[in-house]
């Protein structure tokens, strides 16, 4: 049977992009049991109450909520256990100074495969206030009455 190719998205952190303001991302692999890929596999997965952390020298991925495998039995998997994220040396001790540097944390933005293996897309992000929020809002708006406004003006041929 021939591998995967390619990139499947399972699940994404809609959320995040609204609540945090993203710094920088990174790709990392998960430890995973046989009956959580298979739950992946299907597409089951939630991001959204999950945050990664480092813990002497290893990263670390907590509450996210893959479901147990419906066809698994005895050696099914706990649904929000704690997985160890598969990072380089280097990246880990780049993540670990920026949380240190205060008021970031780390959180993952998608779960997919890619080439028949799972990743997970973590990023260093700050959290936004209430205002800033609406600062974000308010400008993607005034960008999409612009644009629509310079359609109905190139389609008018002024």
């Amino acid at each position: 049977m021939p591998r995967e190719r390619g990139e499947k998205v399972v699940a994404t952190n809609r959320r995040a992009r609204h609540e945090y303001a993203i710094e920088k991302t990174y790709e990392a692999g998960l430890v995973l049991t046989g009956t959580e890929v298979k739950s992946l596999r299907e597409g089951r997965a939630n991001l959204s109450d999950g945050y990664a952390y480092i813990d002497g020298g290893e990263a670390y991925l907590d509450a996210v909520h893959i479901p147990e495998y419906s066809q698994g039995h005895w050696t099914n998997h706990s649904s929000k256990r704690t997985r160890k994220l598969l990072l380089h040396k280097e990246e880990i001790v780049k993540l670990s100074h920026a949380i240190s540097a205060g008021g970031y944390t780390l959180i993952p933005l998608k779960l997919y495969f890619s080439d028949g293996r799972a990743k997970v897309e973590i990023a260093v992000a700050k959290g936004k206030r209430e205002f800033e929020k609406r600062q974000t809002i308010r400008e993607r708006e005034d960008k999409r009455e612009a644009e629509r406004a310079m359609r109905s003006r190139n389609r008018l041929g002024d």
